[in-house]
Formats: structure tokens, C-alpha cells, sequence
């Protein structure tokens, strides 16, 4: 196994940057490579959500079926396989990692664009409604991760909503920190209100779902009302002070992320910025006004607390939410539709929620 002393933190930050993407592929391995880890029921049992507290607040969790769990037990084993040969850039890997995961659907063309504010693809249905414009922020740990790796997984929503999708680029650490993201996804933002989108709604997994749940936040706040409609995030990563149990519970067996990635790349995402910065860490921020959200999230994951928390403190806040906890998944399921009937059945649900929220506005 890699040491966190095999690079010097302070040294070069490309050497940073491929230590803590190796912590992601360790992760992976820890889990994949061995037996196939037991769902995490008795943690999600015992976590008490604020369903009792605040009506606004929808929590349902979603069972495995005893054939589901062979296939993901399959996919976990072909994940390790993956990981344990991958070699060159890691930034290159990840995206080889995330594009095979999920090709571009039948029926989606893709457009790059670059603009002063706007860097990503364009992800369109051959048949798309008018009323609305997802923009879609990617994960890999804020260290990694690109707008045409994921074009893929955007694809399977604009297929379902049929409604086209923004994937953007924005800053990666260690070259970029707190707030140069954040920045960068209201500057695109503002390009979409100013090219006359009048209802966005935006979609973000693991890093880039925490981006999405700052971004709402920081439209809410805004002096001008928002456009946004909706939000719906996968496995977010909304805490970088990394206070949720899950964190380190030794019953959950995360098939790709470790407490040990995180950490790093917390560390370089973060420069200068406290770990609760609302910027940072949504968790932490003001959660009233937020538009209605959906939060998925995995019984197998160190993010389970969370989505579990986030979900609490924003119903509590006012704000309504739709918290699904699915048995036995791992981080960000939803990309394997090639894999697994439950990554369907997720984005089925997601888009549902989204074509919900563009009729109402």
C-alpha cells in the first residue's frame, strides 16, 4: 500500500495532486479486490433523519434485490481489475475510468464549447423540450475529472429529460483552490441567464455535487431572484471537516473513495480556506431558500453521512427535500447503467424530478 509520506505534501503540486488520485485507485482496490463487502444496513439503520422533525424532508430507502447484489459484486470485482493495471496520468486514468463507465447515449450529440466564462460540453437530445437547461458538475475529488469524460453519464439525463445538458469544466486543485470553482460555476452562471435561460436546474456528483449545493446556496443569497429550479446531487461531498460517523465506520466498505483520499484532497482543494468555509463545505452554509432538491447516495460509502446530514439541515431550513438511500450501492452507482438495474432506476427517478420541477416554473 502507498504511504502518505511516499511525497512531500509541500513539494510539487503535480506530485500532490497524483498521490492523492493514487489514494482514490487504493481505495478502490481495498475494497473491490477483496470479498464482497456486506451492505451497510445496521449504519443507515441507526442514523435518525429529520423526517419526525420537518414534513418537508422525504426519505425512502431502496432495498437490494439478491440479483442486484451479484451484479454489483461483478462490477466491484471488474472496478479492482481496473485499478490494479491502470497506469500513466491520473487525471488521464480517471477520465478513462469515468467515460467507459458510461458511453454517450443513443439519440445525444455533444458539442465542446469555450467561451471567456464558459469551458465544456454541450450534451443535447435529438428531441429537446424548451422550458429548460441542466448544467451538470462533475466529481473526481476536486483533484480530477473533466466535462468530456462525463458527457456519458449527462447523456443519460438529457435522454430521459430531454433537456440539454451543460457539463462544465472549472478549476482543479492542487493548481486552483477555494473559491476559484465556485467562481467559476456562477460565471457560467450569469452566461446562461445573459444567453436568456430563464430555468436551470443543476446536477452534480460526489465533489461536483457539493459545487452544486454551494452554487444554490449562493444563488439564494443572491440580490437578483434565481433562475434556478432545482437541484440533484449524487453522493455530495458537503463536509470537508468530515464530521459524519460513516466517515470512519469500520462497517462500510467504500468501493472508491477512502477517509485518507479525502483528507488529501480536502488539503489541496481548501488552501487557505477553513474547513466549515460555506464555499467549502455547503453543509455549514444558510439552507433556506434552496430550490426543491434530490439527494442519492449509497449504503457503501464514506459520503453516506453526508447526503444523510445535508438532507437534514436543509429540511429543517425550509427547504424541501427527497433523500433516496440505496442498500448495497457504492459512490456515484448511477454511472454504471451498462452494469447494474439500480443506476437505471436512479436516473430514472432523477429525471422524473427534474421534468417535475421545469413544468412548475
Amino acid at each position: 500500500m502507498v504511504h502518505r509520506t511516499a511525497m512531500s505534501w509541500k513539494g510539487d503540486p503535480s506530485a500532490r495532486s497524483c498521490l492523492a488520485l493514487l489514494f482514490l485507485a487504493i481505495g478502490c482496490l481495498g475494497a473491490a479486490c477483496g470479498a464482497y463487502p456486506t451492505p451497510g444496513p445496521a449504519a443507515g439503520a441507526e442514523y435518525k433523519t429529520a423526517n419526525d422533525r420537518s414534513p418537508l424532508l422525504d426519505s425512502v430507502t431502496f432495498p437490494l434485490a439478491a440479483d442486484e447484489r451479484d451484479r454489483e459484486k461483478t462490477l466491484r470485482a471488474r472496478l479492482g481489475q481496473f485499478w490494479s493495471t491502470a497506469k500513466g496520468d491520473p487525471r488521464t486514468v480517471y477520465d478513462t475510468f469515468i467515460s467507459s463507465a458510461a458511453p454517450i447515449a443513443d439519440g445525444v450529440s455533444s458539442e465542446r464549447i469555450e467561451t471567456p466564462s464558459v469551458q465544456g460540453w454541450w450534451v443535447r437530445p435529438s428531441a429537446a423540450e424548451r422550458d429548460g437547461v441542466i448544467v451538470y458538475l462533475h466529481g473526481g475529488g476536486y483533484l480530477a475529472g473533466s466535462a468530456k469524460a462525463y458527457r456519458g453519464l449527462a447523456s443519460q439525463l438529457a435522454r430521459r429529460t430531454r433537456r440539454p445538458v451543460l457539463v462544465l469544466d472549472y478549476p482543479l486543485a492542487p493548481e486552483a483552490t477555494v473559491p476559484a470553482a465556485p467562481d467559476a460555476i456562477i460565471r457560467a452562471y450569469q452566461w446562461l441567464r445573459a444567453n436568456g435561460s430563464k430555468r436551470i436546474a443543476f446536477v452534480g456528483d460526489s465533489a461536483g455535487g457539493g459545487l452544486a449545493l454551494v452554487t444554490l446556496a449562493r444563488l439564494a443569497r443572491g440580490s437578483r431572484p434565481s433562475a434556478a429550479v432545482a437541484g440533484v446531487v449524487f453522493s455530495p461531498w458537503v463536509d470537508l471537516a468530515f464530521t459524519g460517523a460513516s466517515m470512519k465506520d469500520d462497517r462500510i466498505e467504500d468501493t472508491l473513495v477512502t477517509y485518507e483520499a479525502l483528507q488529501a484532497d480536502a488539503e489541496m482543494y481548501l488552501g487557505k480556506v477553513d474547513s466549515r468555509d460555506p464555499l467549502a463545505s455547503p453543509l455549514f452554509g444558510d439552507l433556506s431558500g434552496l430550490p426543491p432538491l434530490l439527494i442519492q447516495v449509497g449504503t457503501d460509502e464514506r459520503l453516506l453521512d453526508d447526503a444523510r446530514q445535508y438532507a437534514d439541515r436543509a429540511a429543517l431550513a425550509g427547504t424541501k427535500v427527497r433523500l433516496e438511500v440505496w442498500d448495497g450501492m457504492h459512490h456515484v452507482f448511477q454511472i454504471n447503467t451498462a452494469d447494474l438495474r439500480s443506476s437505471g432506476v436512479a436516473l430514472d427517478r432523477a429525471a422524473a424530478f427534474l421534468v417535475e420541477a421545469f413544468a412548475k416554473r
